[in-house]
């Protein structure tokens, strides 16, 4: 795991070296092991190194083919590269890294050295012969790749938007569109981001860029179909559930550093753990957050599970103070603003000061085996009484919700009042923060169809496709996961150099998943497919406990101990005019009168300092 970063056009050379390394010092906490440039005509290359594979100077970046026709940098692990290092046996390797498996691959195979390559990664590889740069972004988009294309032609790429804001060469201008989509899901969708001009790569694909054209190639999709055969036997598919959740786990626990576990005693964490335990000769090393209310301690059951399977546990036990003290440099580590993720951010760096340098987790387990309510509410609606009212009918009532003064009720109204009960239209509903018609009353414009409907309208015919439970799944995948819960596992880890691996989130897995038939994957009880598949792993203390999440007293103390805090980014955020200052005042006052959920403030809070912070 680590920071790149990058600029390619025919006017870069050796002048643009101080900003290729301010762009490279901005990501500096993502890799304190070691930096690298390369700087020639055409292009100029940084990488900050997180040493986690082949631990010598021998494996740092820019990596360089033996002919040095290619020049590598890597942010990422691949967990099969000794498996692609074999099938490679023309190339003389000169190191035990990855990354230099991805170089030789690349080399005779080009862009379809993809296909071969089982991992999370964001990478960029200059060709110094045909003046041409690759990149990509593996599968599920699990490590980020942002870019822009400059005013002169220049392409600029890094692992996180302040690298290429440090450039100096992107304007630091709101993306209206990404403001939009920002307050109705607290987060930017890819392949848009707050910053104008500022794009992601988008997951599962490549690009090229040469003379000055930029081209973007898709080269695997979670909808395409994969032929996977399921069985009709339950007991073989709980098998085959079980070997490729096994193999993922064995393969991202491959490390020459001390590796780690979050734990947090629920069903997922549960599950990886108790996978490595029985594949590791030594304990494991496992970490979790203690509260002192126990309305939010969840140490009981995290506890339980380290003595199940003999694991070297760290429980850190935060006091609400503490946590708090945290939070400036929580805020101070957000990359691009989100209304969720700072619980990542205490318990990444919790486990960095352990002497960790990789942890797994078990993020990706609901969104595979139904684990969300929202699942159950899907199925509902599909098969329902709402799916037979007329549609006139229920944009009748809807309409008349609306006008409710309270907030939790506009959900419900751009529930009726939506065109269809597709997926398209029904999941952005269970992911808003703000419905659409709250979120545009704030701001002059609208976004018109969120990016995520209109990604989710793409892929209509393929979705339909697959049984109903599995549509939730990859709206879920393609959706929140990807660029709230992914995105900010990668920048509050990645602010204590801590490289965050996702066992659920192996491609072979998803897509043997994705297929299994809803009569086998219905959650009878939580995640009853996962469980029986590992049964007897789990206690049943655990597998019948009541669902908790990582949930704090968010508003007890937006009323209380950050009540300044909020108010002065509430106060900053309405003298900016992309914001309808009455408009926020009034709602500022709503949530102190209780008439609107944290969440709906929250976030407007972390964009408002997010803003200050990066000087917009």
């Amino acid at each position: 795991m680590c920071g790149i970063a990058g600029i390619a056009g025919t006017e870069v050379n050796k002048d643009y070296t101080p900003t290729i390394r301010r762009m490279t010092e901005a990501i500096g906490h993502r890799g304190p092991d070691a930096e690298g440039y390369f700087i020639d005509n055409g292009i100029a290359l940084g990488h900050r190194r997180l040493s986690i594979i082949d631990l010598s100077a021998a494996a740092n970046q820019p990596i360089f083919d033996q002919n040095e026709r290619y020049s590598l940098i890597l942010n990422g692990e691949i967990y099969n590269f000794r498996e692609v290092r074999a099938e490679l046996k023309e190339f003389e390797f000169r190191t035990e890294s990855d990354t230099e498996v991805i170089l030789a691959a690349y080399a005779k195979y080009g862009p379809d050295c993809l296909q071969h390559l089982n991992g999370m990664f964001a990478f960029a590889i200059w060709d110094t012969q045909l003046k041409e740069l690759f990149f990509a972004r593996d599968r599920l988009g699990v490590k980020p790749l942002y870019y822009a294309i400059t005013g002169s032609g220049n392409l600029i790429f890094a692992s996180e938007i302040r690298s290429i804001l440090a450039s100096d060469l992107v304007p630091k201008k709101l993306s209206t569109t990404g403001l939009n989509e920002y307050l109705m899901y607290q987060s930017v969708y890819s392949p848009n981001t707050i910053v104008e001009g500022i794009q992601q790569l988008k997951s599962g694909h490549y690009a090229v860029y040469k003379d000055g054209k930029f081209s973007s190639h898709k080269y695997w999709d979670i909808t395409d179909d994969f032929n996977c055969h399921i069985s009709k036997d339950v007991s073989e598919v709980k098998r085959s559930v079980r070997e490729l959740l096994t193999a993922s786990v064995e393969q991202r626990m491959i490390s020459d550093v001390r590796l780690g576990a979050f734990l947090s005693g629920g069903i997922d964490s549960s599950a990886v753990v108790g996978l490595m335990a029985e594949i590791s000769d030594e304990p494991i090393n496992t970490f979790s957050v203690a509260f002192d209310d126990k309305d939010f301690d969840e140490s009981q059951y995290s506890d339980l599970v380290a003595k199940r399977f003999n694991t070297r546990h760290t429980s850190v036990r935060l006091s609400p103070e503490a946590f708090l003290e945290e939070l400036p440099n929580a805020l101070a580590a957000t990359d691009a603003p989100s209304g969720d993720g700072i619980n990542t951010y205490v318990v990444s760096k919790a486990t960095r000061a352990a002497g960790i340098k990789v942890a797994l987790s078990g993020l990706g387990g609901d969104e595979l085996f139904a684990g969300y309510p929202n699942f159950i509410r899907w199925l509902k609606l599909q098969n329902g009484t709402l799916s037979y009212v007329p549609t006139a009918l229920r944009q009748t009532a809807g309409r008349a919700l609306a006008l409710s003064p309270y907030s939790k009720h506009q959900r419900g109204a751009d529930l009726l009042n939506a065109p269809s009960l597709s997926i398209a239209d029904i999941y952005p509903m269970f992911r808003q923060v703000m419905s659409q018609q709250f979120a545009d009353s704030f701001v002059a414009y609208g976004n018109g169809r969120p990016g995520i409907r209109s990604t989710l309208d793409e892929h209509a015919h393929a979705i339909g496709a697959f049984p109903l439970l599995s549509q939730f799944s990859i709206a879920e995948i393609i959706g929140y996961t990807q660029n709230v819960l992914l995105r900010d596992t990668d920048q509050y880890s990645m602010a204590s150099a801590l490289e965050v691996r996702e066992p659920f989130f192996d491609y072979k897995l998803i897509e043997y998943v994705l297929r299994i038939p809803d009569e086998f994957k219905y959650p009878r009880c939580p995640k009853s497919l996962l469980v029986e598949s590992l049964h007897p792993l789990l206690p049943d203390e655990i597998v019948h406990r009541k669902k908790m999440g990582f949930v704090l007293p968010w508003e007890k103390w937006m009323k209380n101990d950050l009540f300044l805090l909020c108010e002065s980014r509430i106060s900053s955020l309405s003298s900016r005019s992309i914001i309808d200052s009455e408009r926020l005042s009034s709602h500022w006052k709503a949530f102190q009168e209780g008439k609107v959920a944290w969440s709906q403030v929250w976030h407007l809070v972390v964009l408002a300092d997010w803003l200050d912070a990066n000087g917009f």
